[in-house]
This record gives structure tokens, C-alpha cells and sequence, in this order.
């Protein structure tokens, strides 16, 4: 069984959890508490957990398949937060801060994926 804690990207996953509920969830109306708010809350949470989830997989194999559905969690609130953008409810210097981290935890987690895999 892996530490998850030891994965530089499950800490920057971590973080960018932290991020959106201090800093990206308060930026939407009260009318997307139930909708686009809550999509965007469990993407960007899931991505952390199935990290998590993996590092208790016994197998490289399994491990991986969930690094594959972070991977996909990272793509889904990619497009939450754009569509936040777009829809005014994030700024500029808000997105791109929050776009900058899920780059990087998508770049890490490819490699990361790309290693176990060879």
C-alpha cells in the first residue's frame, strides 16, 4: 500500500481543494449553490480522493485506473471554472490562478500515470 502523502500531486491536489472553497466557491451566486457550485465542489475534491483511493490499490494497475479518474475529475472542473469565468462569476485573477494550479496537477498527474505505465 502506497502514502499518498508522499505524492507531491495529491499536496498540490490538496491545495487546490483548499483554494476553491476559500477562494472560488464564496465568488458564486446563491442560485448556483445546487447546481454549478456543487459540480464544481465534488470535481475538484474527487480529484484529491481517487489519488487516495489508488494508494490503497494493491496493483500498479489499479492504482493507475485511479489516477486515469483523477485525471478525468481534473478535466471536469477544468471546465467548471471556465464556465464560471464565462458566466462572470470568477475574475480574471481568480481564474487564472485556479487555472494555473489544475494545469499543473494535470501535468503531474500525466506523468505521474505516463512512469507507472512503462
Amino acid at each position: 500500500m502506497r502514502d499518498y502523502k508522499k505524492y507531491n500531486v495529491w499536496e498540490k491536489g490538496h491545495q487546490l481543494v483548499l483554494f476553491v472553497y476559500k477562494e472560488i466557491l464564496p465568488c458564486f451566486p446563491k442560485s448556483e449553490q445546487f447546481n454549478l457550485q456543487s459540480q464544481a465542489k465534488r470535481s475538484a475534491y474527487s480529484i484529491p480522493l481517487n489519488i487516495v483511493e489508488g494508494c490503497g490499490r494493491n496493483t500498479d494497475k489499479d492504482f493507475v485506473h485511479f489516477l486515469d479518474i483523477s485525471l478525468g475529475s481534473v478535466q471536469e472542473f477544468e471546465y467548471c471554472i471556465l464556465l464560471a469565468f464565462d458566466l462572470g462569476y470568477l475574475n480574471e485573477e481568480k481564474y487564472s490562478k485556479i487555472n494555473l494550479m489544475v494545469n499543473e496537477v494535470k501535468a503531474m498527474l500525466i506523468g505521474l500515470i505516463k512512469t507507472i505505465r512503462k
